[in-house]
């Protein structure tokens, strides 16, 4: 059995998408790197997995303050979330979790809790083609407040109907297990047991 599985009973399951269920978070790097290129914001590597399960226009409009450097958050958002579908034909599934995933299929109910928007999230789910697995998918457009506060894993335990101490989580962000850990929900971090792979340096360039 996957060293993902849970080592104990819970009554539901919640996971993150970018990096949890899906290899996703190069490809994500990747079209932060071209868009930011165009407007001059620095954006390396390391800040971009720092800032893990941070909604895209929030990222935006900090790197922009910090930067001083004026810009149209949303549409830059747009721009960025649109490079992402233009690649997503590189994303992987993320086989150790998906395991999990399919096991509790109709077992237990499930649902993915993401800070990213709801049709790229979709987009994502049904590239690796589990977009009918979950009983709810709670995304950033469901909450005002995002990871790291607890709102979209509370939400999506009320949808699911799970009460929060009997949801396991599943994600690859500190932000991410930050919010896990403010709603009261055991968690497993993917980073114990996955490393995302590095796309070939040319597209970077």
């Amino acid at each position: 059995m996957s060293v993902a599985f849970p080592q104990k009973s819970y009554a539901g399951l919640i996971f993150d998408c970018d990096g949890t269920l899906t290899d996703s978070m190069p490809v994500h790097y990747l079209a932060w790197n071209r868009t930011m290129s165009r407007y001059s914001i620095q954006f390396d590597e390391a800040r971009f997995y720092a800032l893990g399960g941070m909604p895209t226009t929030k990222i935006i409009e900090l790197l922009s303050g910090e930067q001083n450097i004026k810009v149209d958050a949303d549409a830059v958002a747009t721009e960025k979330e649109q490079a992402f579908v233009d690649w997503l034909y590189l994303l992987q599934p993320i086989d150790e979790v998906i395991s999990v995933a399919s096991h509790f299929r109709g077992k237990l109910p499930m649902a993915v809790a993401s800070g990213g928007f709801r049709d790229v999230i979709e987009k994502q789910l049904q590239q690796i083609g589990c977009a009918d697995w979950f009983d709810a998918i709670v995304t950033a457009e469901d909450t005002d407040r995002h990871k790291p506060e607890p709102d979209v894993f509370l939400e999506a335990a009320r949808r699911i109907g799970v009460p929060p101490s009997e949801c396991l989580v599943y994600e690859d962000s500190d932000l991410g297990l930050q919010a896990a850990s403010a709603a009261g929900m055991d968690f497993i971090d993917v980073r114990a047991f996955f490393t995302p792979h590095r796309l070939a340096p040319e597209l970077y360039s």
